[in-house]
């Protein structure tokens, strides 16, 4: 059964960064703004075994599944490699997955963060592909693939060898379509001509394209005085063909009015448009920053309980707006729960899970010469 691209919303409910209450997933605040989507016309949610420590699957049963009819939604989540170690593992976390969501399948399922070595290798090990494909003939999942962190060559090399693949998971955006670590227009590049439908994740960088520094926020301002700098990020993904869902990982009801209002009746980036983000994109990345994009894998390992994409953030901030007065406030504010960037011991937990294989212990360091003083 091929993916009916027509059927899917342009627009994802990507549930990894859901507004907390008192150090919990807000479960009233996300009902609304899973009636505002649904009531939209939009109905993709994407979710993983490991989001919110395993509580963004279970917010899925309270929030969507006990709600809504079973086939008014379509629901994605992912199986993850670092919580197995046998092929036994696979069908416990499946079923954990199918409990815990409150259905009894899931229209989307993909191996979760593909990348060269490491987890590639874990699920060719557990022969995770074939086992995804009887699953499929079980009913228990309608649409198989996987979600990818590594180089173009590697997704070469995984495609070749497993042709049974329906949809590929990627990190799309405008800043990073030539990091050469990232690679999202080679990937994007390599997807599109063998015609395979891409949901795309990080569309808004983790909330970096969102708010630029003011004279970049200026420049597209001056071309849309009523479009959010948002949208300006959200549309170019959406202007690219093969794509099918453009996921956003909305925390506030002022972001999802946004976002849907770009969606509802979208229109693609004009030559002058695109034209416009590409210099705005020059300019901003002739300031060097941390890639972080706040997935947090990093954090619920780390024995020193650093709230590492944070610290990132304040300092990228530093960078970004040349000041020091908020970003070393933030940095104070969460130092109330959390270890300082100078206490990390270098153990390697969170570089083992970086999606985007960022050199954090080092980075760490520099932090620490910042904001520690």
């Amino acid at each position: 059964m091929s993916i009916d691209l027509s059927r899917m919303p342009k627009l994802g409910f990507g549930l990894m960064r859901l507004p907390e209450q008192n150090g919990k997933i807000d479960l009233e605040h996300v009902c609304r703004m899973v009636d505002k989507y649904m009531q939209a016309g939009m109905n993709y949610f994407d979710t993983a075994y490991v989001y919110h420590g395993g509580n963004s699957e279970k917010i899925v049963k309270e929030a969507i599944a006990s709600r809504y009819p079973r086939d008014s939604f379509m629901l994605a989540t992912k199986l993850p490699a670092w919580c197995m170690s046998t092929v036994d593992d696979r069908d416990r976390i499946l079923n954990e997955q199918l409990e815990r969501c409150g259905v009894d399948y899931f229209d989307f399922y993909l191996l979760h963060s593909i990348e060269d070595g490491g987890n590639g290798e874990t699920y060719e090990r557990l022969d995770c592909f074939n086992w995804g494909l009887a699953k499929k003939a079980e009913g228990k999942i309608r649409h198989f693939g996987f979600s990818f962190h590594g180089s173009p060559a590697y997704l070469e090399q995984v495609l070749d060898a497993h042709p049974e693949v329906e949809f590929v998971q990627i990190q799309l955006n405008y800043a990073d379509w030539n990091n050469p670590v990232v690679c999202s227009g080679q990937l994007y590049e390599i997807l599109n001509r063998r015609g395979i439908p891409m949901v795309i994740m990080e569309p808004v960088k983790g909330g970096t394209l969102a708010a630029l520094r003011p004279d970049l926020e200026k420049m597209l301002k001056e071309k849309q005085p009523d479009r959010s700098i948002a949208s300006w990020a959200l549309r170019f993904v959406g202007s690219l063909p093969g794509v099918m869902t453009i996921l956003s990982g909305m925390s506030t009801a002022e972001q999802m009015d946004d976002n849907i209002g770009t969606f509802t009746h979208f229109t693609p980036l004009t030559d002058d448009e695109k034209e416009l983000l590409l210099r705005v994109r020059d300019i901003m990345l002739d300031v060097p920053l941390i890639g972080c994009t706040a997935c947090r894998y990093c954090t619920d390992g780390c024995p020193m309980n650093i709230a590492i994409p944070d610290v990132f953030r304040a300092v990228n901030t530093m960078k970004l707006y040349n000041e020091e007065f908020r970003p070393k406030n933030f940095y104070k504010g969460l130092l109330a729960q959390h270890g300082r960037a100078g206490d990390c011991i270098g153990c390697g937990q969170c570089e083992s899970v970086c999606p985007q294989h960022l050199p954090i212990i080092n980075l760490l360091k520099e932090a620490s010469v910042k904001l520690d003083a």
